[in-house]
């Protein structure tokens, strides 16, 4: 029975609510309460008879992934200490406070107007940069930070400012200003190391177990992409001085923010200093296997790059240790997850590292080479075997979308050539199956202009809306700042459009 991952911001009172609830459960003979008890009490059976709240509250920590009641207990206490929620900050009296509060990265409504309104005020109060430790770190003054030092020599380590950061959280997550000095930057890091600031440094967002530490802020990027949540704008300096520090390279929410840019230059300077080797640092010896192990990082690099095609990342992490056999989250080898996406150059090298060669059924392999835009091999298949064009379409029914989403225009007439739904919903996050926007959703989000011209004038439909946000193609063009997409899409578009 797998293990439940715990939501958001855990409820200690919610946990034993739960434990009353199953005790109560297995009670009255509720069979799936019995099966949950019999597979994860280590009396099996026998628990059953005698169930007691000591063993439901057993059960319910198994359930969530903890040995024993205590460990689970002991996580949600630290959860509680370390969680943080910067973006329910709200408008603060204080001017500093203010500052700060608009020029970092929150992780949640980002947006480039926020860091210019920061560096308006800042303009407006130049004596904001010196009105604490925390703005003088955010703004790298230096000379501020070390007469604030003198003054407290504790103050590197002081939680304070609307988010309760230290100051080398500050430093590390301020966007107010892109054109900042290296040398300042640099100089403030140092002055807050030397006076004791914890380079692993961080804090669980809304109780999340993946911690956004220092290096999370310096290497900046995430799902709102680089627009809106850019890295430090001396990202690469700033990060190798924090890891010659002690900062560890196994950081979990510094990958995944980066991962969906094809840049590799964070990869290359965390695999320097030790990325998927060691025990995991301080943030997995405090919340265990909540978090994933060094391993399980790098292959959860590896099941992102193959799936979007990074070909030089996948080359990249083969060569510091990824397994080329790999299984995916999705229970697929890592070669058939390549092939049935058309991704030729990603299985060549896992084939090259050592992978056995894919093993797929004849409608996969057919949606491969339409994944690839390989019109040829495809036109060979369906006039010898003309159903299995009908599988492949009832099997991925929106691979219009993947086509899109990887930019292959040789797929996408392909595919409408072989009468696939140009409106059809699915995922352009991922090569898979899923009801969530149609191609022209994502060509306007990617700005995709040409891809967008072609899909209109095979009938796609400008007024469909997604089933996330509810928006319209032309909606995701606005919200990704496309203005050539929006002057596409504008006037054919039914209004209200609520982009």
């Amino acid at each position: 029975m797998p293990t439940v991952p715990l939501p958001n911001d855990p409820d200690l009172d919610q946990l034993r609510r739960q434990a009353k609830e199953l005790r109560r459960a297995v009670a009255r003979g509720d069979a799936d309460a019995i099966e949950e008890v019999v597979e994860r009490h280590p009396r099996g059976d026998a628990a059953v008879a005698a169930f007691a709240l000591s063993a439901a509250q057993l059960v319910i920590a198994r359930r969530h992934g903890f040995a024993g009641w205590p460990a689970l207990k002991r996580h949600v206490d630290v959860v509680r200490r370390l969680r943080r929620a910067p973006d329910a900050a709200t408008v603060c009296a204080d001017v500093a406070d203010e500052f700060l509060r608009l020029a970092c990265l929150t992780y949640a409504g980002d947006a480039v107007e926020r860091r210019r309104q920061a560096a308006v005020l800042l303009a407006d109060h130049p004596e904001l940069g010196r009105a604490s430790i925390h703005t003088a770190a955010a703004t790298a003054d230096a000379p501020a930070v070390r007469a604030f030092l003198r003054a407290d020599p504790t103050a590197a380590a002081v939680e304070a400012g609307p988010y309760r950061w230290t100051p080398l959280l500050y430093l590390a997550y301020a966007r107010h200003d892109p054109d900042i000095d290296s040398a300042a930057v640099l100089a403030t890091a140092r002055a807050l190391l030397a006076a004791g600031a914890d380079p692993n440094a961080g804090y669980l967002w809304h109780g999340l177990p993946s911690a956004f530490t220092v290096l999370t802020g310096v290497f900046g990027e995430g799902e709102q992409g680089p627009r809106d949540q850019p890295r430090h704008p001396h990202a690469q300096r700033l990060a190798r001085l924090l890891l010659e520090a002690g900062a560890d390279p196994n950081d979990s929410q510094a990958l995944y923010n980066r991962m969906f840019e094809p840049a590799n230059d964070h990869l290359e300077l965390l695999f320097e200093f030790g990325l998927g080797r060691g025990d995991g640092g301080p943030w997995r010896a405090l919340l265990g296997a909540a978090t994933m192990s060094p391993s399980e990082l790098v292959a959860s690099q590896l099941d992102w790059a193959v799936t979007h095609d990074m070909v030089e990342r996948v080359r990249l992490l083969l060569a510091h240790g990824a397994r080329p056999d790999a299984v995916l989250g999705d229970g697929r080898r890592a070669t058939d997850a390549a092939t049935v996406a058309g991704h030729r150059a990603v299985l060549a090298l896992l084939v090259e590292a050592g992978a056995a060669a894919p093993a797929l059924d004849p409608v996969d392999e057919l949606i491969g080479l339409l994944a690839a835009g390989d019109r040829a091999a495809c036109e060979r298949i369906v006039a010898a075997h003309p159903r299995r064009l009908d599988g492949a379409r009832a099997r991925r029914p929106s691979l219009i979308v993947d086509a899109v989403a990887a930019d292959r225009p040789d797929a996408v007439r392909l595919l409408l050539d072989l009468g696939f739904d140009v409106n059809a919903l699915g995922r352009g996050d991922a090569p898979r199956n899923g009801r969530w926007e149609t191609a022209l959703h994502v060509a306007a989000g990617d700005g995709r202009l040409a891809l967008a011209e072609l899909l209109l004038a095979n009938g796609a439909d400008p007024g469909v809306r997604d089933a996330r946000f509810d928006s319209t193609p032309l909606g995701w063009a606005r919200h990704f700042g496309r203005p050539a997409l929006v002057a596409l899409l504008h006037p054919r578009t039914p209004e209200p459009e609520q982009p």
